[in-house]
């Protein structure tokens, strides 16, 4: 993995989700990119430091969905070598390294939205009943970048290759635009953008779609 992605985390400046890494002095620097230019952030110094980090928002509330755009500010991780930065972005983003690499050497298999209701059993088999505007809205809702998941979906809604929500933007499917700017990469004054991809629907989404089912 580190082959097909060490390249792009070696960077001067480069974000993935709401975070900014810079390169100073042979060492990654962490932030909340909108911390970015404040002095007296709380310092850490060790990639299992991430896993804290990211547990709770602003509020203290725990975030059960890591790539909720919802990423506590305060902090700065200084990171010594590219295997640590590896490690605290997959505890930031979970997978997401891992399903980048598979996308970047053209070997990511994504999985239908039906295809993934279809599969489920026990208390989530119901979830399969949800209808396709029913869908439409949910994914719209709970998908959307801004409040929603910062993930670019690559999944479709069905095996026809239907879109999974006719109310996103085109830019939620477009690995080349950053989900949290909203803006393309190419010729932009943002710094490059590692994008954070979603191959098939989790679980949350799924209870979401139990839950629209049942009418709670």
């Amino acid at each position: 993995m580190r082959n097909s992605i060490g390249r792009v985390l070696e960077a001067s400046r480069f974000c993935v989700g709401q975070i900014v890494v810079q390169k100073s002095d042979g060492c990654f620097v962490l932030s909340h990119r909108d911390d970015e230019t404040l002095n007296h952030l709380q310092i850490f110094r060790s990639a299992e430091d991430a896993i804290e980090i990211a547990k709770y928002d602003d509020a203290g509330n725990y975030r059960p969905l890591k790539t909720a755009p919802n990423l506590h500010h305060g902090w700065r991780l200084e990171l010594d070598t590219l295997e640590a930065l590896m490690r605290a972005l997959d505890y930031f983003y979970p997978g997401r390294l891992a399903v980048l690499a598979a996308w970047k050497n053209g070997k990511l298999q994504t999985t239908s939205l039906r295809e993934t209701l279809d599969r489920q059993s026990g208390m989530y088999r119901v979830a399969a009943k949800i209808s396709d505007s029913q869908i439409d809205n949910l994914v719209a809702d709970f998908c959307r970048s801004n409040g929603g998941c910062l993930r670019t979906i690559l999944w479709k809604r069905d095996a026809e290759g239907a879109v999974s929500s006719t109310k996103l933007p085109k830019e939620k499917f477009d690995p080349a635009y950053d989900q949290v700017e909203a803006l393309p990469q190419p010729g932009s004054t943002i710094p490059a953008t590692v994008p954070l991809l979603c191959q098939e629907a989790c679980n949350l989404l799924i209870a979401e779609c139990r839950k629209m089912v049942k009418g709670e």
